[in-house]
């Protein structure tokens, strides 16, 4: 195999089949985010004002909301995927890095949690 040295410790080990999966996720989110915001623009400028009223009486039908929903979704998601390479690429105690993917985790689920609820309560006419 090797005699011991850095590379002849991993030749012949093959790949650990993950990056490839993060590569692609990385890029459905961005893919998702282009066509959310894309949608969300446009629709807001085809709004008369952008008074509460008119905001929310266009908040209140289901695909508004449903799109709204998946662009906060597809947004934190792809943020965490991003903060996640950087994470792994300069913090290399395992302690520091455990705290740090949780602390990410708390973070990414509470602001989808937030913005999700934000919204139902709006198009529930909140």
């Amino acid at each position: 195999m090797g005699n011991g040295t850095s590379i002849g410790r991993v030749r012949g080990l093959g790949s650990a089949h993950s990056g490839s999966h993060h590569w692609l996720m990385q890029r459905f989110t961005a893919v998702g985010n282009v066509v959310t915001t894309i949608w969300f623009v446009v629709s807001l400028l085809l709004l008369p004002n952008f008074n509460f009223i008119t905001v929310h009486d266009w908040l209140i039908h289901p695909v508004p909301a449903v799109m709204l929903g998946l662009m906060i979704v597809t947004t934190v998601w792809h943020a965490r995927l991003g903060m996640q390479v950087m994470i792994e690429d300069y913090v290399h105690d395992a302690g520091a890095k455990f705290a740090v993917f949780a602390a990410l985790n708390l973070a990414s689920f509470g602001a989808v949690g937030f913005g999700l609820l934000c919204v139902i309560r709006l198009a529930l006419g909140a």
